[in-house]
């Protein structure tokens, strides 16, 4: 999955700013900002535009490129990749498990498996490979009450602030909306 936004891209100035610094200079709500680091974390990497690194949610920390207010966050996020660990048992479960057993907040498990959706398929963190909704479903990765709730296109949240046209989108809705980087071909709000 490549498929994810990247950072902001601000035309007048022709600059490129990450996620969290755009957000700290007030382009984008700390609500949006997060989500979409969330979808990135959620994805396998967080991504410094500027630079076209890829880091895991520690590195992104240690380079200044997120702030220690969303690092906790991010960390649960990039669980949906890494995997869980059930505190009972030691052992790795996936995303849908972790929430299953009130590990992760329902809803926030559900943005996380929709970003994974729009950004190539649901990552099973136990074989480190994305897979259709379909696929996922048939292997086990969640149960039919999921797979319907995430086939269905009206169920998707409305989670992202378009600072152009100030509507709320699904991150589906605003990826549409990104434009490719000239230099790096990733996709920028």
């Amino acid at each position: 999955g490549s498929n994810f936004i990247a950072g902001v891209f601000i035309q007048a100035m022709n600059k490129k700013r990450s996620i969290y610094d755009a957000m700290m200079r007030g382009l984008l709500t700390p609500g949006t900002a997060l989500v979409l680091l969330e979808a990135q974390a959620a994805s396998g990497f967080l991504t410094n535009p500027v630079r076209n690194e890829k880091l895991s949610v520690k590195e992104a920390l240690t380079a200044g490129l997120i702030g220690r207010d969303f690092y906790e966050k991010l960390l649960s996020a990039e669980g949906a990749v890494t995997g869980y660990t059930e505190p009972y048992t030691g052992h790795k479960i996936s995303l849908f498990q972790a929430m299953k057993k009130e590990f992760i907040v329902k809803e926030h498990a559900i943005r996380l498996l929709e970003a994974q959706i729009a950004t190539g398929g649901i990552i099973d963190p136990m074989n480190s490979h994305r897979v259709p909704v379909e696929v996922a479903y048939q292997h086990g990765y969640f149960d039919q009450e999921m797979y319907q709730f995430l086939s269905n296109p009206k169920n998707q949240t409305r989670s992202c602030f378009d600072p152009n046209t100030h509507e709320n989108l699904t991150y589906t809705q605003l990826l549409r909306r990104c434009v490719p980087d000239p230099d790096t071909g990733l996709l920028m709000l």
